[in-house]
């Protein structure tokens, strides 16, 4: 009998994320070497992860997800506007941006906020916070090679 996936197995898999219209895909482990994961640990969206869940070692699948069902809706709030002076500051006024860059800043705690730099003006700057696929329909193809 093969090995299912559970809540809490560790896998091998190689795994495609593509925009469902088609577009180039945004990642694809199936040209290159596998992923290793641990189910329950945060690596893969949740409702990724629970797509995973009974399938077989050696199974391949392709699950289609509607918009924001994957990482959520696009939340409008997590556009922010940022004073020109503090983006500077903290954002790495030595190098140069344009729109559609990614960016991140410090957080209190220590980490990264990440964003999408949207537009830049002489006294502040657009940064989207929303994940890149957040209320996008997508593709999931997955192959799991070993579960433990």
């Amino acid at each position: 009998m093969l090995p299912v996936v559970q809540q809490d197995s560790f896998l091998t898999l190689h795994y495609r994320i593509s925009l469902a219209d088609g577009q180039k895909p945004v990642i694809d482990t199936f040209a290159e070497r596998p992923a290793t994961l641990q189910m329950g640990t945060g690596q893969l969206a949740q409702l990724l992860e629970s797509n995973l869940l009974g399938l077989k070692e050696g199974e391949r699948r392709l699950f289609r997800l509607n918009a924001g069902e994957a990482f959520g809706p696009r939340n409008p709030e997590l556009l922010q506007r940022i004073r020109r002076d503090l983006f500077d500051r903290h954002a790495g006024r030595e190098e140069s941006f344009v729109p559609g860059d990614p960016i991140d800043f410090p957080r209190p705690d220590g980490g990264r906020y990440a964003g999408v730099l949207k537009e830049m003006h002489p006294d502040h700057v657009l940064v989207d916070f929303n994940h890149p696929l957040a209320g996008k329909a997508i593709d999931f193809e997955v192959e799991v090679i070993s579960v433990l």
